[in-house]
């Protein structure tokens, strides 16, 4: 478990440094002779590949690669001058990252026109290099450590970006980078190490003039797994969508397998204050998963960083969504002027297809500094997976400062939580928690009294005891405020559920909360 998180930590510091930093990125075609390409033809590869021997490439970079450390890498810019698709006016450009840093296993690039396919070497002329980075006259052909999207509405600005591992990020409306995707997780959240799959080639289809969404192919590859996935994005109003189709193939049986996973970061909030000695009265790129059931429900889970490691299981069955969410988008609630906490982006998985039956796993990693990745999110399919079998998902991302869909009902704008009991009476041992709801269908809705217009709180704790239960419209807040204490009746975690009831039925979604006794 150690190497596993230390293995996302570096990743959560580097990503964190990468997408906030300003330096440009470009492209050069190869004039090889040019390969036939489908889809189909990878798919194929992947399933061959996997029944073969796991071989990693060699790690044959020269040594200057090595050498380059943080501030090295902040000197290398890529040279607009090679942007790929740049001269062609077509509706998406991108642009490479550079070797160095934690980024030491090259990434192979193609260019797909008319179902061929010519690789896309890297040349020192593509970047611009200053001190104290001094690259050899001559260098092979490295490879690259990632790639950027960019849109003909804004050539400046790229709006999503593959790099390390299997990861990728997008931006919305906000043009902020935030929490990461990835393309497969395999045993996270384990007492094993965590493996981390790595896609090693891209081809990129060069797009059409009218072309709406940019088409990108992977090749993905790890000791337990290979896989072929192609992903479509395009922007759609304050929303970047992915359309993602992943083909996966085991090389062997895998334990806890995560499709669709995703990884953020939760240092501290208003529910969560261990880490408060800072200005900033918040520090998270999430604060809280959302998910739709099958059945219906909705859910808000807020997050936490907790003392130690620990996984949720929530079980499902053909899941409508789930994803993890920056709800509180208020300035005032950050008071960060440099990482812009109030617009980082919310990310929302949409199924495509029946997933049939598992569980959104959510695991919560303690982080004592901003700059680590401690939550992550995945689909964990019932069925086991096993060497020499195939697994198709197909699903949507979208990136962007809302849920393309909503609950119906009211939601859960924030958390609150502290010592228990009334100021100037006998304290017991127990935790405060204070939950407040708005939405539509609360409006007017101002009474507990019985008739039509009855707002009743409805909480359950799988152990313990739920103490002074209230709610009461708050006019100042525009909504509904519920608090109560729980006294619990041992110091393992318990979870919490609470949600407003009408005369017809629930009226907002429910309120989960790991609670951990200290």
């Amino acid at each position: 478990m150690e190497n596993s998180l230390r293995s996302r930590f570096i990743i959560g510091v580097l990503l964190s440094f990468l997408f906030l930093w300003p330096g440009r990125l470009q492209a050069t075609q190869d004039q090889a002779v040019p390969r036939s390409f489908s889809k189909d033809r990878l798919i194929h590869e992947a399933e061959s590949l996997s029944r073969k021997p796991y071989a990693p490439a060699r790690n044959s970079i020269p040594e200057w690669i090595k050498q380059i450390d943080y501030d090295a890498y902040q000197a290398i810019a890529f040279n607009p001058e090679h942007t790929l698709w740049s001269d062609l006016n077509l509706p998406f450009r991108a642009r490479f990252f550079h070797l160095g840093l934690y980024f030491h296993d090259p990434v192979m690039l193609h260019e797909v026109v008319g179902g061929e396919s010519r690789p896309i070497t890297f040349r020192q002329e593509m970047f611009r290099y200053r001190k104290p980075v001094e690259p050899p006259a001559e260098t092979a052909n490295l490879g690259f450590a990632g790639f950027r999207g960019y849109d003909r509405s804004d050539v400046e600005s790229d709006f999503f970006a593959f790099l390390g591992a299997s990861y990728f990020r997008a931006v919305g409306a906000s043009k902020q980078y935030g929490l990461s995707a990835r393309g497969l997780a395999i045993n996270t959240g384990m007492d094993t190490p965590e493996e981390f799959p790595l896609f090693t080639t891209f081809w990129l289809e060069r797009p059409e003039k009218d072309a709406n969404a940019m088409v990108i192919h992977a090749l993905l590859d790890s000791p337990s797994i290979a896989g072929a996935y192609t992903f479509a994005v395009s922007i759609q109003g304050d929303f970047t969508i992915m359309d993602v189709e992943a083909h996966l193939f085991p090389r062997r049986a895998i334990e806890r397998i995560g499709i669709a996973p995703l990884t953020s970061m939760y240092h501290h909030g208003e529910n969560d204050r261990r880490f408060a000695d800072d200005y900033r009265p918040e520090i998270h790129d999430s604060d809280g998963l959302a998910m739709w059931t099958g059945s219906g429900e909705w859910i808000w889970r807020p997050l936490v960083n907790p003392p130690f490691v620990h996984v949720n299981a929530f079980m499902d069955q053909t899941p409508r969504g789930f994803g993890l969410f920056q709800r509180d988008l208020d300035f005032n609630n950050y008071q960060d002027d440099g990482a812009f906490y109030d617009r980082r982006p919310s990310l929302w998985v949409e199924p495509l297809g029946d997933w049939g039956k598992g569980a959104v796993n959510l695991v919560e990693i303690p982080a004592s500094d901003e700059t680590f990745d401690n939550i992550v999110v995945f689909w964990k399919p019932a069925d086991p997976v096993r060497a020499g079998s195939s697994h198709t998902f197909k699903y949507r991302l979208h990136w962007g400062s809302q849920l393309p869909v909503g609950p119906t009902g009211g939601r859960v704008i924030a958390t609150r939580t502290g010592e228990g009991g009334m100021p100037g009476k006998k304290r017991v041992n127990s935790r405060k928690f204070v939950i407040d709801f708005k939405g539509a269908n609360l409006d007017g809705l101002t009474s507990t009294d019985k008739g039509k217009d009855r707002v009743e709180p409805v909480a359950t704790a799988a152990r313990g005891q739920i103490m002074d239960l209230t709610a009461r419209y708050v006019p100042s807040l525009g909504g509904w405020r519920c608090h109560f204490d729980f006294v619990a009746d041992s110091a393992d975690p318990v979870d919490l559920r609470l949600y407003l009831r009408g005369e017809q039925g629930a009226l907002t979604e429910t309120w989960l909360y790991h609670f951990i006794p200290q």
